[in-house]
């Protein structure tokens, strides 16, 4: 199969624009400059060919969702103050100035390509990646490129509507709460369910702007991980059950969620697969949400980054002869340990003595990365032909570990979008202790 072709590329500004506000960006927003941009993907089936009419339907109901979120039509804005004299680096400070420049909107086609192209296959095509836009593009580059861009793909059957993010300006939550926005607009609606909270949290004490020491396209020390496929794998609700009530059995609680014993059972698959020595460390790094953590809680549609890393370590000998349990335990521990005080107090730690997270792109072999959240309304999404049959994400996350989590299509079950090498997924996929609770 060819890659898609891209046939026209056009800038969509919101439909009504005002003032060029500022937004000034905190701790949690800052840390992502040097991460490339958040990519998703959405595929529909379309049995009609798609029409021009419905290339500028989609045109001009994103114009409408952009009047409700002027960030996104809007620039990074980086300002250098003064070199750090110990670390030679340049003392900068930065915001987001939404001047309704707008968001690059391509068309493309692939009409070679059908729905069941992308769906059949056990791993996750290439051609996938040529779906989405601004591949290899950092957060910081949003100086010059647009916030969001998004690709529309025209399939022989299908489309397939691709989303790039800059990790700066939102993360998940508020970026599909975009998206939600933008599909109900899309189906005739004039006005959104939820109006977005534009206001940054900004603990006490924290000098604004935040200075902080940032070089553009800093050299990083590089260790290429070695080449990975892409395989989803689909865990219904009934499964989803039996591994919560297994994982609180082995740990003697009543705490553990479905979602952290499902991580606990990937953890503890990849593990064993990768064959780690039983006295080395092995790390699951997720990303927890802070909005309801904080006191008072953040606005329900607080809209940038309300999000932190953090990880659980163990030794994989601990991690594999404890069973589901003691991994998913630890998570638990790990997760609820965030407190209002613990939260704000790394914030505030963070304004004090700045560093912009290098995202190295390493070999992986000890750690598992989560991302994204079966929270999220992704098959809420009808742009005015049906509900998607399928996510995917581009090609910046197929990194040696990394795994996507997504609500599954019905109620209740969830979808793992995991990279790892060849063999690995050959062996978990042969896995009849795992594929127990999974199917593909």
């Amino acid at each position: 199969m060819e890659a898609a072709r891209v046939i026209s590329v056009k800038t969509i500004k919101a439909s009504t624009h005002n003032s060029s506000e500022i937004i000034e960006l905190n701790p949690w927003d800052l840390q992502f400059l040097h991460y490339e941009y958040s990519q998703r993907g959405l595929l529909f089936r379309n049995q009609e060919n798609t029409s021009t009419n419905q290339i500028q339907h989609l045109q001009h109901s994103l114009s409408a969702a952009l009047a409700f979120f002027p960030p996104l039509a809007g620039r990074l804005v980086i300002l250098q103050h003064h070199q750090n004299t110990v670390s030679s680096h340049i003392l900068c400070s930065s915001h987001i100035l939404c001047n309704n420049a707008g968001v690059l909107f391509l068309h493309a086609v692939a009409p070679n390509t059908s729905v069941a192209h992308i769906l059949q296959p056990k791993y996750v095509p290439p051609i996938v990646r040529s779906f989405f836009p601004f591949n290899g593009v950092e957060s910081n580059d949003g100086t010059s490129q647009s916030l969001l861009a998004v690709q529309v793909t025209e399939l022989l059957d299908g489309i397939f509507i691709a989303f790039a993010v800059n990790h700066v300006a939102a993360d998940g939550k508020s970026f599909w709460h975009f998206v939600n926005s933008w599909a109900e607009i899309s189906r005739g609606s004039n006005k959104i369910p939820k109006l977005p909270s534009l206001q940054r949290y900004f603990p006490d004490g924290i000098h604004r702007p935040i200075l902080f020491p940032f070089a553009k396209k800093e050299v990083f020390p590089l260790l290429e991980s070695q080449p990975v496929h892409c395989r989803v794998f689909h865990f219904s609700k009934d499964k989803l059950a039996e591994l919560k009530s297994k994982a609180n059995a082995e740990a003697n609680t009543n705490k553990i969620s479905s979602l952290q014993a499902l991580l606990a059972l990937f953890w503890h698959t990849v593990t064993r697969y990768r064959r780690v020595d039983p006295q080395e460390n092995v790390h699951i790094v997720l990303m927890i949400g802070l909005g309801h953590r904080m006191t008072p809680p953040l606005a329900e549609d607080y809209f940038g980054n309300s999000l932190v890393l953090d990880f659980v370590t163990m030794k994989a000998g601990e991690l594999l002869e404890c069973g589901l349990g003691k991994g998913a335990l630890e998570m638990n521990k790990m997760i609820a340990s965030h407190s209002h005080e613990k939260v704000k107090n790394r914030c505030e730690s963070w304004g004090r003595t700045p560093a912009v997270l290098l995202p190295t792109k390493m070999d992986t072999g000890n750690m598992f990365l989560i991302a994204s959240s079966p929270r999220f309304n992704i098959y809420g999404n009808d742009f005015g032909w049906g509900r998607p049959v399928a996510v995917r994400s581009g090609g910046v996350f197929s990194i040696n570990g990394m795994s996507m989590v997504y609500a599954g299509a019905e109620e209740g079950s969830i979808d793992i979008e995991l990279c790892l090498p060849y063999e690995l997924l050959e062996a978990m996929g042969n896995d009849h202790a795992f594929m127990d609770f999974a199917s593909n």
